[in-house]
């Protein structure tokens, strides 16, 4: 999890290759081809059934249904980048792949004014909250509050260097 921008699904996507396992991207669950959004409830109840199984790795935020993720998780990963590093992570990734819906991943490169702003303040607003539901619903887990790029590097590495489960 992490501010938009942070190199959730890029390092999402590592993770689930290194543990081989295929990664859940949440924003293609939750939002459609036209951009239209799952019901709340419909929502939850497919996290519910995901986290059931023994191996995942989800991308995603959603603060609203963390929790269910965050109960189930044996290891947590939150990238807590600065916001110009997140900034410069969403330019490169809508010149990367000029605009549009990656129905891959489900990411609409659509950057508006509020989005820039959510991620600016994120940090101030957003982190704390998250940081809040990861004490209280995953004490039990391992968790990695990872500052920059070069940790998530390292930490990725670290993982190769020993034994996994998730």
């Amino acid at each position: 999890m992490g501010c938009g921008g942070s190199g959730k699904t890029t390092f999402g996507r590592r993770l689930a290759a290194r543990l081989g396992i295929q990664i859940v991207h949440l924003d293609a669950v939750y939002y459609d081809d036209r951009w239209n959004t799952m019901e709340p409830d419909e929502f939850a109840a497919v996290q519910e059934e995901l986290v059931t199984t023994d191996r995942w790795v989800i991308d995603g935020n959603y603060a609203s249904t963390l929790p269910i993720r965050l109960r189930r998780a044996d290891t947590v990963i939150f990238l807590d980048l600065p916001a110009l590093t997140c900034l410069w992570g969403i330019a490169q990734r809508c010149w990367r792949h000029r605009g549009g819906q990656h129905d891959d991943t489900g990411v609409h490169d659509r950057v508006t004014w509020s989005f820039v702003k959510y991620v600016w303040g994120y940090r101030r607003e957003m982190a704390p909250r998250v940081r809040a539901l990861i004490a209280e619903h995953a004490w039990h887990a391992d968790v990695h509050i990872v500052k920059s790029r070069r940790a998530a590097n390292r930490l990725l590495a670290g993982l190769d260097a020993s034994p996994t489960t998730t």
